[in-house]
C-alpha cells in the first residue's frame, strides 16, 4: 500500500520505508541522526506483566539493529472498556521494567478503548549517521552470525492452545524478554567496560549489515538483507540454534498463520540440500517475537566477534556467509 502513496522528498531522511528496513533513520546534524520504530501486538503469553516486558522488548530491537541508542518511548494501549484495570497496570509496570533496563525514557503515550488488547511501544533513539546498520551492506565473503534461537512463534501458537510444556514456555520467555542492547553494543563498540572479553571498539569488527530477526521469519529477513545488498545467502541448517520445543510444536502441528504466510511468500527464493527435513524448513519460516540479530560480519572478524559476545552472555553462533549474487537467492545446507 504504501507504494502507492505520494513520496516525499527530503534528503535528510537516511532510511525511510521505501528501504524495507527495521527502523526509519532522519538525520539531525553532523553527527546526530534520529532512529525511529513502532510496534505493538496482542497478547502472546498469559502473565499481564511479562506480555508488556515482551511488547518493550521487541519495539527497543529495532533501533539496536539499526546501530542506534533508544532514548525515549510512548506506549500504545488498546484494553477493553470493561477490563479489570489491574491487569492493564501488571502490563505497564512489566513494559516500563525493560524500559528502564534499556535507559530509554516513557515519556507518554496513548490509549483506546478496544475489544481486544494491545499494547506496545513507539521507540526513538539516535546513531551517528555514518555508523548506521542497514539491512543492505553485506558482502560476498561475509560470514552471517545469528544471535537467539528460533521458535518464538510455534511455542506461542502452542501457548494459545493450552498445550506447551512449562520448560518451553521458560525459554521462549527468557529469549523474548533479553534485550538486544548488550549485542548491539558490542557489534558498535559501544559496550561498557565492566563486561568482560568485549572491550574491543567499533573500529575491531567490520560488521557490513544487519538486521533483527522478527515476524518474517529468519528466511524472511535474510531475504531483506540479500536483496537489499545485491548478494545471495548460503545458510547452514545444522549451525541453526532452535528453542527447547520448537520442532516438537513443528511435529505437532502448532503453526501460525504468519509462518504459513512466510511461507507462500518467500521459499520460492529458497533452495535446499538433498536430506533437509520438513521441520527444519518450517521453522526457518517461524515469526519471531523479539528475536536475535543476523549480522554479516567480515570473515576476518567473525570468529572473535562470536568470542565477544559469547564472553558477555550472548549465545551468538555462525550460521552461514554471503555469496556473489545468483540463484537461489538463499541456499539452505546441512
Amino acid at each position: 500500500m504504501l507504494g502507492k502513496l505520494a513520496r516525499q522528498h527530503d534528503p535528510n531522511v537516511l532510511v525511510g520505508f521505501d528501504h524495507a528496513d527495521d527502523a526509519g533513520v532522519y538525520k539531525l546534524g553532523p553527527g546526530t541522526a534520529l532512529v525511529q520504530t513502532v510496534d505493538f501486538f496482542t497478547p502472546i503469553v498469559d502473565d499481564p506483566y511479562t506480555f508488556g516486558q515482551i511488547a518493550a522488548t521487541n519495539a527497543l530491537s529495532d533501533v539496536y539493529a539499526m546501530g542506534g541508542r533508544p532514548l525515549t518511548s510512548l506506549a500504545m494501549v488498546c484494553f477493553p472498556e470493561k477490563g479489570d484495570l489491574a491487569i492493564l497496570e501488571r502490563i505497564l509496570a512489566g513494559g516500563l521494567s525493560k524500559m528502564m533496563e534499556a535507559e530509554c525514557t516513557v515519556i507518554g503515550g496513548h490509549s483506546i478503548r478496544d475489544d481486544e488488547t494491545k499494547f506496545g511501544y513507539s521507540v526513538t533513539g539516535v546513531v551517528d549517521p555514518s555508523k548506521v546498520l542497514t539491512n543492505g551492506g553485506a558482502k560476498p565473503g561475509d560470514r552471517l552470525l545469528f544471535t537467539k534461537s528460533l521458535g518464538t512463534g510455534v511455542i506461542s501458537t502452542a501457548i494459545k492452545k493450552g498445550v506447551a510444556k512449562q520448560a518451553w514456555i521458560d525459554a521462549a520467555v527468557a529469549s523474548m524478554t533479553t534485550l538486544n542492547k548488550l549485542a548491539a553494543e558490542i557489534v558498535t563498540g559501544h559496550v561498557a567496560p565492566d563486561v568482560r572479553g568485549a572491550e574491543r571498539s567499533s573500529a575491531a569488527f567490520t560488521v557490513h549489515a544487519m538486521t533483527d530477526v522478527t515476524g518474517f521469519g529468519l528466511i524472511g529477513h535474510a531475504r531483506e538483507i540479500a536483496l537489499a545488498s545485491n548478494v545471495s545467502l548460503r545458510l547452514r541448517a545444522s549451525r541453526i540454534p532452535l528453542l527447547e520445543g520448537a520442532l516438537d510444536c513443528v511435529r505437532a502441528g502448532h503453526i501460525p498463520g504468519g509462518l504459513k504466510a512466510n511461507r507462500e511468500f518467500a521459499e520460492c527464493m529458497v533452495g535446499y540440500e538433498d536430506g533437509i527435513g520438513d521441520e527444519i524448513k518450517t521453522i526457518l519460516f517461524d515469526p519471531q517475537t523479539a528475536g536475535g540479530l543476523l549480522i554479516s560480519v567480515v570473515a576476518e572478524d567473525s570468529a572473535e566477534l562470536s568470542r565477544a559476545l559469547n564472553a558477555a552472555g550472548v549465545p551468538a553462533v555462525e550460521i552461514g556467509e554471503v555469496l556473489l549474487p545468483g540463484k537461489p537467492l538463499i541456499s539452505v545446507t546441512r
